[in-house]
């Protein structure tokens, strides 16, 4: 993981952070890694499961980096041939 959320994590676009979509996608990613890993829910986590959200996240955030480096990639290049 590089940095945290990353350079496009959230950003709409524009490269501007959008702090209603960053929400959005940790509200997602904690859902998500959360059932992935936490198989009874306790007042602390073991070693496994630190280490099942850890990486859990980084997959969904380099997962989500990737979709949104294309997805700015196609629209500038939509907006080329125009």
């Amino acid at each position: 993981m590089e940095g945290g959320f990353g350079s496009d994590f959230g950003s709409s676009g524009g490269g501007k952070l959008d702090p209603g979509l960053i929400m959005e996608q940790v509200k997602r990613m904690t859902d998500k890694c959360f059932r992935k890993c936490i198989g009874k829910p306790g007042g602390s986590l073991d070693n496994s499961e630190q280490k099942c959200i850890a990486m859990c996240m980084d997959r969904y955030m380099d997962a989500w980096n990737t979709v949104s480096r294309a997805y700015n990639s196609r629209l500038q290049r939509e907006r080329a041939n125009m």
